[in-house]
């Protein structure tokens, strides 16, 4: 973290320091004014592009003549007012706080700042539309960017009531947290105008916002009648970027959007506390979505310019309600500190499922939570850096790594695993109970388990301490003996925890039983039970007596959190009949358990490929599909032996176009293997098909090749030389929009050229001058699989270079640095002694930054062992 090339300590603030100043203020409310004129002058000659920041905030201080601080990251700042009293802004800022000192019991601080926009996402980010030259903004602070655009107390257990106005030109829209109220008040002879919006309820700092540009507006309504017999009103709008409009499907999302606030009326019996209800879809977005009250924004991807399946319009609907239910898990109740994170983010993640499956037309939502979030959860708890679901979490960059799949997906599977402990009704009665407390507060662990201790009549200590309070991931096994008639004389259900996290915990299960039925062969469940697993052996005593089965599936219905593992038999029942299971949910749950087998190298990652090949083509469910093609992408570049690394991508390359051409013209499942084999080409025959479908010469029976289809097919044919520069100048001529200059990019940095991964290197590594949508374009072609002899000379260059960076950039792109560049393609031992070096001579670095090398060389490992398990070498 920087300002200017010069580190600044306090940026990172410690959560020792944020308890101190919670015990001595109290804050009362603030006044923010911001003068977004300057975002469509031409950009200056040297420095930052900046705006004028005002702010007044009136707190209270609990030791007359203490000394406290506020957060504040700005270019300049012209002047600090303290009760009246102006102070030596240079003496008292110093690039990230202004240190206030003899403070009264209660106090008034005036902030007059010229802040700087951003090109990284973090604070106010500014972008400029090649497509028409129009400029959009858009905030995003969490955990603690709000600070780079007005003076704050930083940290979400200081709440107060906000008080936005905004000067920008006149023809702008432009959003806040709160209503706008009345008309915008004319400026520069009608040019600007200045919006002022409604005092917030008391909210975090880091989930206000500022929405600003010319975007394109569709606007709806949702009324509600409340059990008091008073209507709810909630405006309603989403807005996108105008060169998105012909692509903005605001119906549906309305539909979707209405139907979340149907569901958490329901069953939270809190009204929707906020007023209007704002979905700005934003350009060049670091994450998903942000739950800001009023305001919500959403990456732009979720605007779709080209056909997409049905498992793309799921995630978006899954994220919209998501960002929904923190109107009330995170916003009107916040964690006191980033240790209880999860208290928002993994019962949003949670209820987006639930919500999604019991409201909207997507009824298979928790086929996906099974496979697809389930598997960055699983991923996340076994690297070296897991943590529990209730994180240490020391300072803010700390808190920056850990929105990861332990606080989101982890935690969110653990909560269905408490709906199945506790019961549905218990765990919505202690939800709302949480809300009629704590409302507009902060909470802890504590907070939460004490209203569901009421609710359910559960002790919840041993819960929690069992599931939120220690790391890893079991391993759930069936052992069966049968008797000879072959019926099971016993079932049990062995656990296991690794051993730096032996935890074993009490899971609440269904074990299925499935066999093989009818002339088709289908394999179906036949007999199922519910048990509690706990400790290492649980025996299954419903099931005693049963038929013998075909497959044994722990975790039917995937009720908990765990790794599946099977018996024998069950294991050799998926390698032919895999596809049979009618059941799409269990048939889910055993793609994802043999991944997880592939990924421990318990399994040769031929193995798993060769199921892809024979049994992908049955699978009905578009998102699982979708999961298994990423899946076999990265066996196929990480996994898989050096040595069959060719013959392995020629067969998936080769299965993929045997389940294309006959899939069902138009289908969902057409575009994906459309998609999967433009990943997996590699011969002539395959780019010679690319071209011509590129090209209109050759046709599959429906299949729409359009813009976007048209970047992933050239993407493959610029990694393999097969398209220049010249021709990606020509694309993005048909495309010139913000989208279609990401993928130009992208395609640009993947051509299999020394000069060209010098530049590419050089632009994001050596230079600022990138946005953060085109520094993750950059890293993500430079990248190719198929070039790993260009790569080779950047793997020292990568740990000469990570420890500037992440001194040198926002916390944001170094991040992006560290991860996309880590050189996992080498995938050999010598670039395993590389990292151990490095980890070795610098024991001081940032913990943050050691911790993503650490990371990144626990996914090396695995990557070596998976493939000696594939080549049949012992494990290292």
């Amino acid at each position: 973290m920087r300002r200017g090339s010069r580190v600044v300590p306090g940026e990172n603030l410690t959560r020792d320091e944020a308890r101190e100043r919670a015990r001595l203020v109290t804050v009362h409310g603030y006044e923010i004014a911001l003068d977004l004129r300057s975002a469509t002058e031409p950009a200056p000659a040297s420095g930052p592009r900046t705006f004028r920041s005002t702010t007044t905030i009136r707190f209270g201080c609990a030791t007359e003549g203490a000394e406290t601080f506020v957060d504040l990251i700005a270019p300049h700042v012209h002047s600090v007012t303290l009760n009246g009293v102006e102070l030596n802004a240079d003496r008292v800022f110093d690039g990230s706080r202004i240190t206030l000192s003899g403070l009264a019991t209660q106090n008034e601080l005036v902030v007059d700042a010229r802040c700087a926009y951003s090109r990284t996402g973090e604070g106010l980010h500014h972008f400029c539309d090649p497509e028409d030259g129009e400029t959009y903004l858009y905030t995003q602070y969490e955990p603690a960017d709000a600070r780079r655009v007005f003076a704050n107390f930083e940290q979400p257990d200081l709440k107060a009531p906000f008080d936005v106005r905004v000067t920008a030109p006149a023809r702008w829209t432009v959003l806040s947290n709160g209503a706008q109220e009345g008309e915008p008040e004319p400026a520069d002879e009608g040019a600007s105008a200045t919006w002022r919006f409604a005092r917030t309820k008391p909210i975090s700092t880091y989930i206000t916002a500022v929405v600003a540009g010319p975007y394109h507006v569709v606007r709806d309504h949702y009324s509600r009648r409340l059990e008091d017999g008073t209507e709810l009103q909630i405006p309603l709008a989403a807005l996108c970027r105008k060169g998105l409009a012909k692509h903005f499907d605001a119906q549906e999302i309305f539909t979707t959007t209405k139907q979340g606030l149907d569901f958490f009326h329901d069953h939270f019996g809190f009204p929707y506390p906020f007023g209007k209800y704002d979905q700005a879809f934003v350009p060049e977005y670091n994450i998903g979505a942000m739950e800001n009250p009023g305001c919500v924004t959403f990456r732009e991807e979720y605007v779709f310019r080209g056909r997409t399946t049905r498992a793309a319009y799921q995630g978006r609907a899954n994220t919209l309600l998501h960002e929904m239910a923190h109107m009330w898990f995170g916003d009107l109740v916040t964690m006191e500190w980033w240790d209880d994170l999860w208290l928002k983010e993994s019962f949003a993640d949670f209820m987006g499922a639930f919500s999604l499956v019991e409201a909207t037309r997507f009824e298979e939502g928790w086929i996906t939570f099974a496979n697809r979030r389930k598997a960055w959860a699983y991923r996340a708890d076994q690297l070296p850096s897991t943590h529990p679901v209730t994180a240490d979490i020391r300072d803010l960059q700390d808190a920056k790594l850990n929105f990861d799949g332990i606080t989101y997906a982890k935690g969110a599977s653990v909560l269905k695993q408490l709906v199945a402990y506790a019961g549905r009704d218990a765990f919505l009665e202690g939800a709302r109970r949480y809300f009629q407390r704590h409302a507009y507060g902060n909470t802890r662990l504590e907070d939460l388990l004490s209203v569901l201790e009421e609710t359910s009549g559960r002790d919840m200590g041993e819960w929690a301490k069992a599931w939120l309070q220690t790391a890893g991931v079991n391993s759930l096994t069936p052992q069966a003996t049968y008797d000879a008639a072959g019926r099971i004389t016993e079932l049990a259900v062995l656990q296991e925890a690794p051993e730096s996290h032996p935890t074993l915990r009490p899971h609440r299960v269904a074990v299925g039983l499935y066999r093989k039925e009818g002339p088709e062969g289908s394999l179906a469940r036949y007999a199922q039970a519910g048990v509690d697993v706990t400790g290492s052996r649980t025996v299954v005593e419903a099931l005693t007596g049963a038929e013998r089965p075909d497959l044994i599936l722990v975790n039917d219905e995937d009720l908990t959190y765990c790794k599946i593992r099977f018996d024998e038999g069950s294991l050799d029942t998926l390698r032919s009949h895999l596809g049979d299971i009618t059941d799409p949910l269990a048939r889910a749950l055993c793609w994802s358990a043999l991944w997880n087998l592939t990924r421990d190298g318990l399994m040769p990652t031929g193995d798993f490929l060769g199921l892809v090949r024979r049994s992908a083509g049955a699978e009905s469910d578009i998102g699982v599909l979708q999961m298994v093609h990423a899946w076999a992408e990265t066996a196929l570049v990480h996994y898989t032996a050096p040595d069959r690394r060719e013959a392995a991508g020629a067969g998936l390359a080769e299965a993929a176009l045997a389940e294309l051409r006959p899939a069902a013209p138009g289908s969902d499942h057409q575009l994906a293997w459309a998609r999967f084999f433009a990943a997996c080409a590699a011969s002539e025959h395959d780019f010679r098909l690319l071209r011509g479908l590129l090209a209109g010469s050759a046709r599959i029976d429906g299949l729409e090749v359009d813009q976007e289809l048209r970047w992933t097919f050239l993407r493959p044919l610029a990694a393999h030389g097969l398209a220049d520069e010249r021709e990606l100048a020509q694309e993005l001529a048909r495309d010139d929009t913000a989208s279609g200059k990401r993928h130009q990019v992208r395609c640009l940095a993947a051509r299999p050229s020394a000069a060209v991964k010098a530049r590419a290197w050089e632009d994001v590594v050596e230079s600022d001058r990138l946005s953060n949508a085109l520094v993750e374009a950059t890293i993500d072609g430079f990248c190719q699989s198929s070039h790993r002899d260009l790569l080779a000379p950047y793997a020292a260059r990568y740990f000469e270079a990570i420890e500037r960076v992440w001194q040198e950039r926002s916390i944001e792109i170094a991040m992006a640095v560290v991860r996309g560049l880590f050189p996992a393609l080498q995938g050999d031992r010598a670039t395993l002694e590389a990292t151990d070096a490095w980890l070795d001579t610098h024991p001081d670095a940032a913990p943050a930054l050691r911790r993503l090398v650490l990371e990144a060389r626990d996914d090396l490992c695995r990557a070596l062992r998976a493939q000696g398990c594939d080549a049949g070498a012992a494990l290292p």
